[in-house]
């Protein structure tokens, strides 16, 4: 199906034209005879499929009808799980609406002062596009009104509750006008029990479109799977990039500790590499994915989290450094390749640490990956220059070699960093908020045992050596016994015992 087969307004197909786009991809000639009309849907379809023109051009051509019929201008709100997936959907809304006089798009979200993105707010905008928190900071503070979205789309459902913000979804949704009242939109690579359940409940009778439910992953991947041990995995890599030598390459590693590395010492071997990560500042994350889109970069080292919803033209390789611990992630991850029908290649490191979740993962996608041996291919060894660098993640209480430079630039002498052990000090031991639950269930005979037997335990049950009577031969003389000496125990006795009685 081609566009100019929908009955788009004149404005709404010069954007398609200023995009480049003639055909419609098979979920987008699936949905968008449904979603022009008005009514909610609810869409699976897997990643690089061409969901976000979809929602985008719904958007822009209802506002182009009621602009056309003097109507009032509709108002829509697009949620996304990542800044990074906002600001390109941002992007792309732009380019679709270049054509149309008065469209304004402004993108919301965290890492980044206020005052920008609240000035953008008193321009009056056409489309917001934002993520959970920063939408709901600006609705607590006033600035953001729910009730104005006669459109509201959810992009990437499925992850934006795996990162947790399913409360948040709901506590907007809570603000917003009746489903009866708005057209929402949810798509998503899967439609989990909490997708389901959400579009239930705040949907207007949505309809539900599946596009090739059964591709799981896209036919023109190439997959090759390797078996390595955890020593080797970073060797192999080096031998792997120089042989394949990659336009671009997209590298997932499942830690910040572990992605910080293997970008350091890929610039170490000489590669032109950055690492993205959740809680970099977003002034720096934008100007990465700027230059790897740019092609100033060509290797770029991320986690799950900060690449979600990244798109990268035309992206040559996916390497999975660590197998991913959730098997939906790896359709995700090598979904960023082979994007709109052209093919890709996607390679697993399967090492001793991450290798549990492989078989999660070959059942997921129904097949099992191709497994190579790197022996066995003729790759020849490559020198790692990084070899004496030594890492150490957080939790890690190693000694780790950490190089610095000096004031003038050059580099200084390695030096050892070790954690000190803290020295335990011998403390009573304080009651947890259970025992003084089961405390409070006791009777005060059963108390007085449990503080008794407590007591005996920390005095170290030393034993009470009782003094004897002196015994005087004549009978006429009396007999002396010894001041008794009160113990602990009875004064603790006598003092809190009455009290608990009363």
């Amino acid at each position: 199906m081609k566009f100019t087969e929908l009955g788009l307004q004149e404005a709404t197909l010069a954007g398609i034209n200023q995009a480049g786009f003639q055909e419609c991809t098979n979920v987008q000639s699936m949905v968008l005879p449904i979603s022009l009309t008005g009514k909610d849907v609810m869409v699976q379809s897997k990643t690089g499929s061409g969901k976000t023109a979809i929602f985008v051009l719904t958007i822009i051509e209802k506002y182009v009808k009621a602009l056309s019929a003097g109507l009032a201008l509709p108002v829509a709100l697009i949620v996304a799980p990542t800044r990074e997936l906002a600001v390109q959907i941002e992007k792309d809304a732009k380019l679709l609406s270049s054509q149309i006089p008065g469209f304004k798009v402004g993108c919301f979200y965290g890492g980044v002062g206020y005052a920008h993105q609240s000035s953008e707010l008193s321009s009056g905008l056409s489309l917001y596009v934002g993520t959970p928190g920063r939408l709901i900071d600006f609705a607590s503070s006033g600035k953001i009104d729910f009730r104005q979205f006669t459109t509201v789309v959810l992009d990437e459902a499925d992850r934006m509750f795996d990162m947790g913000f399913y409360p948040d979804i709901q506590r907007m949704f809570s603000m917003m006008l009746n489903p009866n009242e708005r057209q929402t939109m949810l798509l998503s690579a899967t439609l989990s029990t909490k997708v389901r359940n959400l579009a239930w409940t705040y949907m207007n009778n949505p309809e539900e479109i599946e596009s090739q439910p059964e591709e799981i992953t896209v036919k023109k991947i190439t997959q090759e799977l390797f078996h390595v041990t955890k020593s080797e995995k970073f060797g192999i890599l080096l031998r792997l990039l120089k042989h394949i030598n990659p336009e671009s390459c997209l590298i997932f590693c499942n830690t910040k500790g572990r992605t910080v590395e293997v970008s350091k010492r890929l610039v170490a071997n000489g590669y032109k590499c950055a690492y993205l990560m959740g809680d970099m500042p977003q002034s720096e994350r934008l100007k990465t994915l700027d230059k790897m889109k740019a092609g100033q970069l060509r290797f770029l080292v991320a986690t799950d989290v900060a690449a979600r919803g990244l798109q990268i033209d035309d992206l040559e390789l996916v390497v999975n450094y660590d197998i991913p611990e959730d098997f939906e992630s790896y359709v995700h991850r090598i979904g960023r390749t082979a994007r709109a029908g052209k093919s890709g290649k996607a390679i697993t490191l399967a090492c001793e640490d991450y290798i549990y979740g492989l078989e999660a993962i070959e059942n997921y996608i129904q097949m099992k990956i191709p497994v190579l041996w790197i022996d066995e291919l003729d790759i020849p060894e490559v020198e790692d220059k990084s070899a004496s660098m030594v890492f150490e993640s957080r939790n890690s209480k190693r000694r780790t070699t950490v190089s610095r430079k000096s004031s003038k630039g050059k580099r200084a002498p390695s030096f050892h960093v070790e954690r000190r052990k803290e020295t335990e000090e011998k403390l009573p031991k304080k009651r947890s908020r259970s025992d003084y639950n089961k405390l409070s269930k006791m009777s005060i005979e059963e108390r007085m045992k449990l503080y008794r037997k407590e007591y005996e335990k920390e005095s170290g049950k030393k034993k009470v050596v009782k003094p004897m009577a002196t015994v005087s031969s004549a009978p006429n003389q009396k007999t002396t016994t010894p001041k008794k000496k009160t113990n602990l125990w009875s004064r603790f006795k006598s003092l809190f015992g009455k009290k608990e009685e009363k």
